[in-house]
């Protein structure tokens, strides 16, 4: 069983940068898809960003390119999620999720197979 855990969230304020880290026990993610989502009280979880760990290549929501980067370790034992600029509209509840096959539309968040149990991000303005 895959066991996701994601670390770095916490309070920033508008402008500022946080950097999320999911990792996964005795798991590297050469063989993962691995997205990024987040949750808004009250709404389903939104896609942000997805790496394929086997060529990372990435693919992000339009509302966040060029402000967030989806990375891996070189041993790919982390996937990050970089923020800059961010703004007080992001702060949410965000989680990373693995797959172990291609995915066709990383967006779609029926498509991950493991999530992790979230880490808050608090933008003040």
């Amino acid at each position: 069983q895959v066991q996701l855990v994601e670390s770095g969230g916490g309070l920033v304020q508008a402008g500022g940068s946080l950097r999320l880290s999911c990792v996964a026990n005795d798991y590297t993610f050469g063989a993962f898809a691995v997205g990024w989502f987040r949750q808004f009280a009250g709404q389903e979880r939104e896609f942000v960003g997805a790496i394929n760990g086997r060529d990372d290549s990435t693919v992000y929501k339009d509302s966040v390119k060029g402000r967030f980067t989806v990375s891996t370790d070189n041993a790919k034992s982390t996937v990050y999620l970089q923020m800059d600029n961010l703004k007080p509209e992001d702060t949410a509840l965000y989680y990373c999720a693995a797959s172990l096959v291609v995915l066709s539309t990383p967006q779609l968040a029926l498509q991950y197979d493991y999530w992790g149990q979230g880490t808050q991000v608090t933008v003040s303005s």
